[in-house]
């Protein structure tokens, strides 16, 4: 292993082939271990704000220093890829008789994306530094990409807890490359979010319990995707027509007019069918339609039964008469967890005002 010190050619070339590989911010930050990063992350864990998310503190070391994970590494090139969408995120709340499918998750799976073009920028950087070694990273391993991101100047973990930057707002996929190489890390992003408190404000579950701490088992995003069993009675309501994540907060943030659309970039564009799909027609799926329909979207992840228990949830909030029959239909499912949803959104659609 070589270990030398990075020149500033290369380093000017890697921003070069970052931006060649569609990567629309690039920073740097060492691999050692950063106590008040640790300590954070100790902290949520320990009011056990993670919600049923046991594998993230399962590998709790690893995920608090990328050198316990890989102690050869000797700094952290992050990365973020724009999906800055055309169209406003919040355009469907008022459709009743539609789902709402978070931004990211309407177009085909940025993990492969993400993924792909890390390997080949990582394969290039090889390439310009032989006898250095790389691993890359995309949301499924114990990396902590939002801190490591805003310890590489790519933006700051604004209140909502999530990355926001001054060129791309909120709408970033976050990737990593580890490497041997020692680069000479880039200074941290400063918060910018001073009085503002529109993404807390915007949050229909109260997900927050204070300016940059998040609850995960009040966040719509995990309740509709993490969380598999019966979603808690007391956020039903909230929940609205949002049937796979939620957008509110990054939404409304007021550094989003400063991104561009990510359209550039097909494999982000929304697909007709996900961008306002109808909630009667996703009722219907069974595990071969679910799977046929998502197939290539990161939505296939949590699988038929859970998408369906939230389409029923947006069911009962719609007020819409036509859903009856559907619904009635799934009181009878096979899996506890939908069929309770189903009798509980049927009770919601027939209640007498």
């Amino acid at each position: 292993m070589v270990n030398r010190p990075a020149t500033d050619d290369l380093r000017v070339a890697l921003v070069e082939q970052a931006r060649a590989e569609g990567f629309a911010a690039i920073g740097i930050a060492s691999a050692a271990p950063d106590r008040p990063r640790a300590e954070q992350l100790d902290l949520w864990l320990g009011d056990d704000r993670h919600g049923t998310m046991d594998w993230m503190a399962t590998r709790v070391a690893e995920r608090a220093s990328p050198q316990t994970l890989w102690p050869e590494a000797n700094s952290v090139i992050a990365l973020g890829m724009s999906y800055a969408p055309a169209n406003d995120p919040l355009a469907l709340a008022g459709e009743s008789d539609k789902g709402r499918i978070s931004v990211y998750a309407q177009g085909r799976d940025y993990h492969d994306t993400v993924k792909k073009a890390l390997k080949r920028l990582a394969r290039w950087l090889v390439a310009q530094a032989p006898g250095e070694q790389v691993k890359v990273f995309v949301d499924t391993a114990p990396v902590m990409e939002k801190p490591l991101g805003q310890a590489a100047g790519l933006g700051w973990q604004g209140k909502h807890t999530n990355l926001v930057s001054r060129a791309d707002g909120s709408w970033l996929f976050l990737g990593a490359i580890y490497t041997t190489i020692d680069f000479a890390p880039d200074a941290a992003h400063q918060p910018r979010c001073g009085s503002c408190s529109a993404c807390l404000d915007a949050c229909p579950t109260a997900a927050f319990p204070a300016p940059f701490q998040l609850d995960a088992r009040r966040c719509i995003s995990y309740l509709t995707i993490e969380n598999a069993g019966p979603i808690p009675h007391e956020f039903r309501k909230a929940i609205g027509n949002r049937i796979y994540g939620c957008d509110d907060c990054l939404a409304v943030c007021p550094w989003n007019r400063f991104a561009q659309s990510a359209a550039a970039n097909a494999a982000f564009l929304p697909r007709a069918e996900l961008a306002a799909p109808r909630l009667a027609e996703l009722l219907a799926l069974d595990d071969a339609a679910f799977r046929r329909l998502f197939s290539g979207s990161p939505i296939k992840r949590i699988g038929r039964n859970r998408f369906v228990r939230n389409c029923l949830i947006a069911a009962g909030n719609s007020a819409d008469p036509t859903l009856v029959e559907p619904v009635s239909r799934l009181a009878r499912d096979a899996d506890p967890v939908v069929a309770e949803a189903a009798q509980w959104a049927l009770r919601e659609l027939t209640a007498v005002p």
